[in-house]
C-alpha cells in the first residue's frame, strides 16, 4: 500500500515526471488526461508550464521545439479518443457507477459547462481541469458535428500548449533563476486552474442550498 502510494505520489509530481519519464512520459500523461476518462487527476497546466520552463533550464534533454509539436499532438489524439469513446458509449456514460477512476459528478459538470458554451467548450475547458477530460467525450455523447468538433479541438490546443508551455519556456530563458521557485510557481498555477472549479461548486451548492429554502417554505 506504502508503495502504491508512493507511485502515486510521483506520478502527480511533475518535477519528478520531467526529470525522471522525460519527454514520452509527458506527451502519455497529456494524452490521457485530454482523452482518458479516467485521466482527470494528472497534472495538466503545470505539466505543460514546467515542461517549456525545463527545456530552458536544460533539465531535460529535448528541445522546446520537439516538446511543444509532441504536446501538441498528445493534446489533439487525446481529444480524438475521447470523442470516439463518448460517440461509442452515448448515454451509458451517465449511468456508469461510481470507481476509484471514474466519478460521474464530473461527466455531469463536463455536461453544464458543454451545455452553457457549446463547441467552444473544447477550447475553454482546455483551460479547466475535469472539464479538459470530459468536455470532448460529452461532445462525442451529444454526437457534435466532427468538422467542428476537428476545428475547436485543434484550436483549442494551440491555445493551450502555446500559452502554457511557451510562457514557460521564454520565462525561463529571460528568468533563469526562476527555476528555484518552482514549488511556489505550481502552487500558483494549481489555484489559478482549480479557481473556476471551486466558483462552480460553490454556485452550484448555493444554489441547491436557495432551492430547499424555498421547498420548505
Amino acid at each position: 500500500m506504502q508503495d502504491f502510494l508512493v507511485s502515486f505520489q510521483q506520478l502527480m509530481d511533475p518535477e519528478y515526471l520531467l526529470s525522471h519519464g522525460g519527454f514520452y512520459l509527458v506527451c502519455l500523461i497529456v494524452f490521457a488526461e485530454t482523452g482518458l476518462f479516467f485521466g482527470f487527476f494528472l497534472p495538466g497546466d503545470y505539466l505543460l508550464f514546467l515542461a517549456g520552463l525545463f527545456c530552458a533550464s536544460g533539465d531535460i534533454n529535448v528541445s522546446i521545439t520537439t516538446m511543444y509539436f509532441g504536446i501538441l499532438a498528445a493534446g489533439i489524439l487525446g481529444n480524438f479518443v475521447g470523442y470516439w469513446f463518448g460517440h461509442r458509449t452515448g448515454p451509458m456514460l451517465f449511468k456508469r457507477k461510481d470507481s476509484l477512476l471514474f466519478k460521474r459528478k464530473y461527466v455531469i459538470m463536463a455536461e453544464e459547462f458543454y451545455q452553457k458554451y457549446g463547441g467552444t467548450a473544447l477550447i475553454i475547458g482546455r483551460f479547466v481541469p475535469i472539464i479538459r477530460t470530459f468536455a470532448p467525450i460529452f461532445a462525442g455523447v451529444v454526437k457534435l458535428n466532427f468538422r467542428k468538433f476537428v476545428l475547436y479541438n485543434i484550436v483549442g490546443a494551440l491555445l493551450w500548449v502555446s500559452l502554457l508551455t511557451l510562457s514557460g519556456y521564454f520565462l525561463g530563458v529571460q528568468f533563469p533563476e526562476i527555476r528555484n521557485y518552482v514549488e511556489y510557481i505550481i502552487v500558483a498555477l494549481v489555484i489559478i486552474a482549480f479557481l473556476p472549479i471551486a466558483i462552480a461548486l460553490l454556485k452550484r451548492w448555493l444554489k441547491n442550498n436557495k432551492n430547499k429554502t424555498n421547498n420548505s417554505i
